[in-house]
């Protein structure tokens, strides 16, 4: 599963380079030029990572920043801050604000690319390759294995992906839409109710008998991985 960047920029020009570099990484993309379009965006499908441009239509991008902070199923999506601001009262700021990195106009793509794989590696190893560990389970995305308390599990394939897409992301509660469209795809014609299918299969799968359910039932909202 690639991740998914929402580049907010309402600089045609500027915004159409970033996606194909973007795209041309691997990076699935979707972009937007208004701030007030942006949240509705976030809200709707959450990314991997924002490219948010300080100076945007409607509302601007440290407001949106704001924002995004302010709302805790938000809060820890990676932001990086685009600007031609270079002052360090306005660098100070941004960071204040949220932003986990901050890059001035005039760059570099090849350095913007970097700094978006950096944020990616420290937000969610998993998509880079790296295993991915949730209290005592580890996920191997590059072998496919799965262990809990050291002992292998064995998961279907729609399981395995259904468990990564949780992994990835801990602590938030995830809808059933959003869950079919993060494992099956926007495009789907899934019913929602196959969701509920699957996860009662993970369950079994995951869980013997005194070990603790990670994944908790949120009544009229969906699911999510935590330990509460």
């Amino acid at each position: 599963m690639n991740p998914d960047i929402l580049v907010v920029e309402d600089d045609t020009a500027l915004c159409d380079l970033l996606t194909w570099n973007l795209s041309a990484e691997g990076y699935g993309v979707r972009s937007t030029g208004d701030g007030e379009e942006a949240l509705l965006m976030v809200r709707e499908q959450a990314p991997d990572a924002i490219i948010l441009d300080w100076l945007i239509e409607q509302v601007p991008g440290i407001e949106v920043c704001r924002r995004l902070r302010k709302d805790k199923e938000t809060a820890r999506i990676p932001i990086l801050m685009l600007t031609a601001r270079g002052e360090e009262e306005d660098r100070i700021r941004g960071l204040k604000t949220g932003a986990d990195d901050y890059v001035t106009k005039p760059f570099s793509p090849r350095e913007l690319m970097a700094r978006v794989e950096a944020l990616l590696r420290r937000s969610r190893p998993s998509l880079t390759g790296d295993n991915l560990n949730f209290a005592d389970i580890e996920l191997d995305p590059a072998s496919h294995r799965v262990r809990r308390g050291g002992e292998s599990l064995h998961l279907g394939p729609t399981e395995f992906k259904l468990l990564r897409y949780f992994m990835e992301r801990p602590n938030r509660v995830l809808s059933r839409q959003q869950i079919l469209d993060g494992v099956w795809g926007m495009d789907s014609d899934i019913d929602e109710r196959t969701v509920d299918v699957h996860i009662r299969r993970l369950r079994k799968a995951i869980n013997r008998p005194g070990e603790r359910d990670p994944i908790r039932t949120v009544r009229a909202a969906g699911y999510a991985m935590d330990v509460s």
